[in-house]
This record gives C-alpha cells, sequence and structure tokens, in this order.
C-alpha cells in the first residue's frame, strides 16, 4: 500500500520508520509500538511521536484508519481491478498478475510444511474441509480429485451452531484442512479450539503471511491473493491444491494409477447410460 507520506521534512529516524512501515504495511498492523521500536533499534518513544508527524492522534488511530482503507467492498476490488486494466490488454494484464502471485507463493513455500501436509492428508482417517465462500470451490476440487485415490473427504456444509453436528464427530485420527482467506471465521476458530480438546491435526490454506490465527494450526500453507484491497486471484491457491493433489496421488503411485484404470474402465462400460 503506497502511504504517500511527504518525507522531505522527517527525521533519519522519522523516514527509516517510513521506509520500514511501506515495506512490512501488514506486519504492522499486526505489530505494538515496543516490537517496531525493537525492530529499528530506535527508541520507542519515537515511534509514538511518528505517528502525529504524518496525520494521526496515536499508532491506534493509524491502524484504525488504514483498516477502514482497507475494508473494501466487492464492488471496490472490481473497480480497483477494472481501473487498473483501462488502456491494457487485459488478458496480458492478468497474465501479469498471475505470474506474480504464482512467485510469491514459491518464494515463501515450505518443503516441509508440504511434506508434512501431504503425509497428514494420506494418513488420515478421515479428512473434513472447511472451505467457506470463495474458497467453496478450492474444497471441492481437493474432495473430487483426492477421493480418486481411495481417501474419505468430508466438506463442513453447514455454518453457524449447525457446524457442531460436524465437530461431534471428529477423532483424534482425522485432519481438517481450513481456508483462511483474509481472515479467520468465527467457525474455523470453533474448529482450531476443537482441535487442542480432540487432538485431531489441522492444516490452515491463507493469503496471510502474518496473522493472528496462524500459529493455531499444526500446518499452514501459503498462497498469494493480492493485497486486501485488490481483486482476490485464485490462480495461487490452485496452485497449491493441484500441487497437493499430484504429491499425493504419486505416494501410492502404482494404487492410485489402477483406480484411475478402474474408473476409466466403468466410464466405457456405462458410456450409453451415463454419457459424459
Amino acid at each position: 500500500m503506497d502511504l504517500k507520506w511527504d518525507t522531505k521534512a522527517m527525521s533519519p529516524n522519522q523516514y527509516k520508520l517510513a521506509d520500514y512501515i511501506q515495506k512490512n504495511f501488514n506486519h504492522v498492523l499486526l505489530s505494538t509500538e515496543q516490537e517496531i521500536s525493537d525492530a529499528l533499534k530506535i527508541s520507542i518513544a519515537t515511534v509514538s511521536r511518528f505517528w502525529r508527524t504524518v496525520g494521526y492522534k496515536n499508532f491506534k488511530d493509524f491502524k484504525a484508519t488504514m483498516r477502514r482503507q482497507l475494508d473494501v467492498s466487492p464492488a471496490g476490488k472490481m473497480e480497483n481491478i477494472m481501473n487498473s486494466v483501462a488502456g491494457q490488454e487485459i488478458e496480458h494484464h492478468n497474465l501479469y498478475v498471475s505470474i506474480n502471485h504464482l512467485q510469491k507463493t514459491i518464494e515463501h513455500f515450505s518443503d516441509h510444511s508440504f511434506n508434512v501436509a501431504v503425509e497428514m492428508l494420506t494418513t488420515a482417517k478421515q479428512i473434513y474441509i472447511h472451505s467457506p465462500g470463495p474458497s467453496e470451490g478450492l474444497g471441492a476440487l481437493m474432495t473430487y480429485r483426492l477421493s480418486r485415490f481411495g481417501l474419505s473427504l468430508q466438506s463442513f456444509e453447514k455454518g453457524g451452531s449447525e457446524i457442531l453436528e460436524d465437530l461431534l464427530h471428529l477423532t483424534k485420527d482425522d485432519v481438517v484442512v481450513l481456508f483462511a482467506f483474509v481472515r479467520i471465521l468465527p467457525e474455523a476458530k470453533v474448529i482450531l479450539e476443537h482441535a487442542k480438546q480432540i487432538g485431531f491435526q489441522t492444516i490452515i490454506i491463507t493469503d496471510q503471511l502474518v496473522s493472528n490465527f496462524a500459529n493455531y494450526g499444526d500446518i499452514v500453507l501459503f498462497a498469494s491473493r493480492g493485497e486486501m484491497w485488490e481483486f482476490h486471484s485464485m490462480v495461487a491457491p490452485t496452485f497449491l491444491i493441484e500441487n497437493l493433489i499430484i504429491t499425493i496421488g504419486m505416494k501410492n503411485k502404482d494404487a492410485n494409477l489402477q483406480r484411475l484404470e478402474q474408473l476409466s474402465g466403468l466410464r466405457k462400460r456405462y458410456a450409453e447410460e451415463l454419457p459424459r
């Protein structure tokens, strides 16, 4: 986010602060003044005085103002992308944006976390998927593809207190995949809290590199979707899910290929009754 501050009259420490906030904007919104002070090795008094210099009452006021600006409606996000591609060939613009999301996802890709997630999914007794809102399609893709490998998957279809009907059946041998884009929903919070009681494992797939919920999951996988005020792309999350599917398929390659051959056989046998 370009804050467009006038840095001409700033002291060296204030300029350092402005630069740090610009480069670490999302992290700063989740930080304390003490953490910023420690990161830059400047006094906390310098940090506290800075906000008034740039037009805010204090750090709390700065955070509140920024969050109001980031709380853009779906129409606002679409308008932003429409404005950004004005005068351009939209397919070229979107290709560039998609490549950028994939690059960011790869930059923050953890081989260890990914491999642990694959192991968790392949050994789970039951896989539950919480994919609300725009992530519903990603959950459906996981369910459709992984079921072919003989894995047992079930989605949390309901919200609110009705989700407790599904939680009732979870055991310590199960795994829950939660999609938490931008923020974590109350239902996901309850699932993560219940995991502490029952002992089942959780995988969080998120577009947040720094969040207040990452520590609650056993494994966290990052996929870039753009900043909060931008049109959110599903290219990188789909890329991540497809890599999970392919890697899981390779874990028991011969058996999984045999299942797919059996599927092809069924399609041929019932081609007239059930045309594709």
